[in-house]
Order: structure tokens, then C-alpha cells, then sequence
């Protein structure tokens, strides 16, 4: 059975590597250079290291959890102690490492942007900049606007009714110690989420901080150059800390114009009638990344009982 995953995400990335454990050989497409979606490290100039996307990894499903001691025992995740003295998992020596993890052995090919999805006599045809083949299933686990898109005319039940809530983020590395929490939370104000990124388990270096908008900020600057981002966000992480430009070494912002779920589908995935093409995602469930890796093994669970 030929099988095409549309994006290397926690959800597709999971479903790969449940398919894969079952002796199957699923082939991963993304558009980006680097696997792992919203757990993403950004590694920048004179060796600053920042996540930028998900800070932590909650974990409430047992089966997931079972994934994340798996990684743990191979060193890829390890608990850090938050700043209001929680314990919460996190990729090291940065967020990418668990999906690196679970893309152990993959076949995946980066750089790779689906433009259509079509359904023939031999099955689903998939198309980039140049014909890549045709599938006996595909598994689309984008964003539900960009899955709408691609496969939204074959699939049975709507999915336009998910929402999501837009981040801006800021990476900030500074030139000498902040005296500060290393998280630091406040949903009602303009920057909601501050955490010392270098202050996580294994990481290299040091004062680099990560500042995210609340979804009314990040709704209201989303359409801005980033340059302009990073400038109004910066001002804002450095007023808060009696901080000034010289102490700042590094700085720049990213936009997640998909990045929380505010109204998820409510069930693990969708499917075409004949339900040989599937949409899912953390979209499904919720925002976590373990809601991601849930939809995208379900989908494999659903693709092994039929085959």
C-alpha cells in the first residue's frame, strides 16, 4: 500500500511512525526545510538558540506518555523546572528533538509543497512543482485553511468550523543576565508568555529569552512586517525588565498565523467518502502537542484496520 503524509508535523510524524512500526513504508511531504511543525527550535547567528513555537510538552494521555518516556530513555526530552516551580517535559537540547524522535528512519522529503490532490482511476495523485505519484491513501494533517484547500472538496464532513487563534513571537538574547523568573505569565497583557529558553535542560546558551503575544496582540499585529514585529515586541520585553536597546545582542520575530486552537473538530479525523484520504491534526482535539500525536495515530490506527 502506497501511503502520502502531507505535512511533518507531531501529527503526521506520528502517524508515519505508527505506520512504519507496522511494516508499512509511508512517504512524509512538507513544505518546510525542518520537520516538526510548531516544535520548533530556531538556531541563529553567533550560536543563539530559541524555541519559538511550543515552550512545553503537557502530556494527560497515557499512550503518549508512554512515547515521551520512550524519548526521555533515548535522551531526546527531559522535565524542566518552571519558573512557578512545575515540572513540565521539553525537547532537548531543543523542542525539535522529540519530533526528531519520531522521524527516526522516515522517509521524508522537506522542501516539498503539495499544490493539488486529485483522485483518478489508480488513486490519489499528488502534485508539486512536478507530478510526485500516486497514492493509494493520503493523510493531509495541514492547517484546516491550507487542508481545506487541498482536500476540502473530497472530504465527507465540513471542517470550516475550526478556529484558531494567531502568536507572534519574539526571540531575544541578551548581553547579560536578566534578574527575572524564568517563566513568566500574564494572559490579559500584551506579551502573555515569557520564558528563559536558555534556563531549559541542555541547552548551550545563555540569556536568550522567548516573549509571546496574546491572541488579541497577535490578532491585531499579524499582518505587519516582522521587522516591525520584532521592533514593537521588543519594546514592549524590555520596558517590562528596565532593560535598554544596548543590552540586547540579538533580536527578531516570528508570526504562527495557525497557532492555538480555539474550537477544535471535536473527533480524532475526517475522511473522504470512500475513506481513502484523511484530514487531522491537533486541530482535532486541541492545542497540545500531545492532541497532535493523538489525531495522527488514530488516522494510522484507522488506515491498519482497514488494510
Amino acid at each position: 500500500m502506497k501511503i502520502a503524509i502531507i505535512g511533518s508535523g507531531v501529527s503526521g510524524l506520528a502517524c508515519a511512525a505508527r505506520l512504519a512500526k507496522a511494516g508499512l513504508t509511508p512517504t512524509v511531504f512538507d513544505k518546510g526545510r525542518g520537520i516538526g511543525g510548531r516544535m520548533a527550535t530556531r538556531r541563529a547567528e553567533s550560536g543563539f538558540q530559541f524555541d519559538h513555537g511550543a515552550q512545553m510538552i503537557p502530556c494527560q494521555n497515557e499512550s503518549f506518555r508512554a512515547v515521551l518516556d520512550a524519548a526521555k530513555a533515548a535522551g531526546h526530552v527531559a522535565d524542566w523546572t518552571t519558573g512557578d516551580g512545575g515540572l513540565q517535559p521539553v525537547g532537548t537540547p531543543g523542542m525539535t528533538a522529540l519530533a526528531k524522535f519520531l522521524a527516526q528512519g522516515l522517509d521524508l522529503h522537506q522542501g516539498t509543497e503539495i499544490s493539488t490532490v486529485a483522485r483518478t482511476s489508480e488513486g490519489w495523485e499528488l502534485s508539486a512543482d512536478h507530478l510526485l505519484g500516486t497514492f493509494d491513501r493520503v493523510v493531509c494533517t495541514a492547517p484546516v485553511p491550507q487542508a481545506i484547500k487541498l482536500v476540502g472538496h473530497a472530504l465527507s464532513d465540513p471542517i470550516d468550523h475550526v478556529s484558531y487563534a494567531p502568536s507572534l513571537t519574539l526571540m531575544v538574547a541578551l548581553k547579560r543576565p536578566l534578574d527575572a523568573p524564568d517563566t513568566q505569565s500574564a494572559p490579559n497583557e500584551a506579551l502573555a508568555w515569557i520564558a528563559h529558553d536558555s534556563a531549559k535542560p541542555g541547552r548551550q546558551t545563555q540569556n536568550c529569552w522567548v516573549a509571546q503575544a496574546s491572541a488579541d496582540w497577535s490578532a491585531t499585529h499579524l499582518e505587519l512586517a516582522k521587522d516591525e514585529i520584532a521592533t514593537l515586541m521588543l519594546d514592549l520585553f524590555l520596558t517590562r525588565h528596565g532593560l535598554g536597546a544596548p543590552d540586547v545582542a540579538y533580536a527578531t520575530a516570528h508570526r504562527w498565523r495557525y497557532a492555538l486552537v480555539t474550537k477544535p473538530l471535536g473527533q480524532a479525523f475526517v475522511t473522504s467518502a470512500d475513506g481513502t484520504l484523511y484530514a487531522g491534526g491537533d486541530w482535532c482535539f486541541g492545542p497540545n502537542i500531545e492532541h497532535a500525536w493523538q489525531s495522527g495515530t488514530a488516522i494510522a490506527n484507522d488506515i491498519l484496520r482497514a488494510a
